[in-house]
């Protein structure tokens, strides 16, 4: 079965602030889509509330995996579901390393799908080949989580840890943000890689420039909690040249 994530007629804000106002969406298995938006225009929101934040509150509409509601369910158990969410700006966490803390996740999942747990040997196998086909240092294998990284290394152990978890979809939020140039053009290869039928991507930008190495099928463009004009990869290169004031003006 493809995996499909729907988000039907979302509503969703903090307290009475409403953010979402409507939601309509839908990534399947295969397909990489894109949002891109002004600042404020509910994109990071969109994600933390598919993924079940519980910062946010969800005043109607619904979120769907193989057309069952996961709103009840909490981020664990939406990760089981197959959903991945890379984060705006990756936790560090000294004392925890990086291999330790992906094991430990990997054998979480396979408890949850009825499967024992890897073993040692089998693992370091499978991350020393994800570490060679993202192009990811070899240090990685004796660091702490996120300690000390870079902005790009951050972005790339997060890759990896969605090429070790092998989700169905995965939402990855601003997988850009305060990159130069060189760690863009890194980051969006580790992703690329990834990339295939197994694989429902979701990524969440302000600007073109890494979607110019992504290349998705899929662009929604998103205005004050609502996808307002959808189409294909040329859509961004239109907002990369006009900006988003003329997709609010045709807005009622």
């Amino acid at each position: 079965m493809i995996t499909t994530l729907e988000v039907r007629d979302l509503r969703a804000g903090i307290g009475d602030k409403e953010i979402l106002k409507g939601v309509n969406l839908a990534v399947r298995q295969g397909e990489m889509h894109a949002i891109m938006g002004p600042n404020g225009s509910g994109k990071s929101t969109l994600a933390n509330v598919i993924m079940g934040h519980p910062k946010y509150k969800v005043y109607s509409g619904d979120v769907l995996v193989n057309g069952e509601s996961i709103l009840g369910l909490r981020p664990d158990q939406r990760a089981a579901k197959g959903l991945f969410l890379g984060f705006q700006y990756p936790v560090e966490v000294p004392g925890v390393g990086l291999a330790s803390f992906l094991r430990n996740l990997v054998n979480m999942k396979r408890k949850q799908e009825g499967k024992g747990s890897m073993l040692v040997s089998e693992f370091q196998q499978m991350f020393n080949n994800q570490i060679k086909s993202l192009d990811v240092d070899e240090s990685f294998t004796l660091r702490q989580l996120n300690a000390g990284f870079s902005g790009g290394e951050k972005k790339r152990a997060e890759v990896l840890q969605m090429a070790i978890l092998k989700p169905s979809i995965a939402i990855l939020d601003e997988p850009d943000s305060g990159l130069d140039i060189d760690a863009l053009k890194s980051v969006a290869k580790a992703i690329r890689v990834q990339v295939g039928p197994e694989l429902g991507v979701l990524v969440i930008t302000h600007y073109q420039r890494i979607l110019s190495h992504l290349e998705p099928q899929y662009v929604h463009i998103m205005v004050d909690g609502r996808v307002v004009k959808s189409g294909g990869d040329e859509l961004s290169r239109l907002v990369e040249e006009k900006g988003y004031d003329w997709v609010k003006k045709e807005q009622p």
